[in-house]
């Protein structure tokens, strides 16, 4: 499907047709630098298709030149060069679906992953009544002195956080990426740790009660050995946040797929798409 962007074509991959039960949930998914998304679908192993046995239509974004204009301060991609209104994209391909799908827009949820992911943690910020919930994976919020979105009041939202503790390009600790990744990705700046970036919701979603540790799952052996921690912020009728941490995980998303080496280990002992589906309800 194409949509029309200040006259630009802009394209996406639609998976899911409208069903007879009603107006279906939209999951939008933001693909990772140097990606597409048919290549974000492929390197996650299809996972996410199978939100739309569970009711859901799923759209696989294709950014700029296989990057989206986040809201960093030091990024260099091209969609930031050239200006790319990645959010009136969002915006456009909600619109359209609404229309050919029978979406229910006030059931729209973003999934990103690094870059991707911070094109999900812009739409958070500037643009929050289009989506209803969103996940982001292997990105953490800019500094407050390199995130480009203005200040505003805070709209609350589930939000759902997975990150592995050995990603050597997006470290799950803070800081800044390493010189070879800040040349590769043409990006810098400062960002939050993970559990910085989760209690940056917690506190938007007025969230003031201790999270609360579980174990989920471990899997792999030796080196690649991963296990997954989950970090679960509640208080009464606010809106959640989990953060998903995959201790030992590389810059990955876990699931069927195990991801090229070079990233680091895939835990493949959850699904991030049943994480998604659970998180937001679109089973039931």
């Amino acid at each position: 499907m194409d949509v029309d962007v200040q006259g630009v074509t802009r394209s996406v991959t639609v998976v899911g047709e409208p069903g007879d039960e009603g107006p279906r949930a939209l999951v939008l998914v933001f693909h990772g630098s140097n990606q597409d998304g048919q290549g974000h679908r492929a390197f996650t192993g299809n996972t996410y298709d199978q939100l739309v046995e569970q009711g859901a239509v799923v759209a696989y974004l294709d950014g700029y030149q296989g990057n989206w204009n986040d809201a960093r301060r030091h990024s260099a991609f091209p969609a930031r060069t050239a200006g790319m209104d990645d959010i009136g994209f969002a915006r456009a391909v909600v619109d359209a679906l609404v229309t050919r799908r029978g979406i229910d827009r006030h059931r729209v949820f973003a999934v990103g992953f690094s870059n991707g992911g911070q094109m999900v943690l812009r739409l958070i910020h500037e643009a929050p009544e289009l989506v209803a919930g969103a996940a982001v994976i292997a990105a953490t919020m800019p500094a407050p002195e390199d995130f480009l979105v203005p200040d505003g009041p805070a709209v609350p939202m589930p939000v759902l956080l997975v990150h592995g503790t050995k990603d050597r390009i997006v470290p799950y600790r803070g800081g800044e990426m390493s010189g070879w990744a800040r040349r590769l990705f043409k990006v810098g700046g400062r960002s939050l740790s993970m559990p910085q970036t989760a209690a940056h919701f917690a506190a938007r979603n007025g969230i003031s009660a201790e999270p609360v540790r579980a174990t989920i799952s471990g899997g792999g052996r030796g080196r690649r050995r991963t296990w997954v921690e989950r970090t679960r912020y509640a208080q009464d009728a606010s809106a959640p946040v989990d953060l998903y941490t995959v201790h030992g995980g590389g810059h990955t998303v876990p699931g069927p797929r195990r991801a090229p080496f070079v990233l680091g280990a895939t835990h493949r002992g959850v699904s991030t798409a049943d994480l998604v589906s659970a998180f937001f309800g679109l089973g039931g």
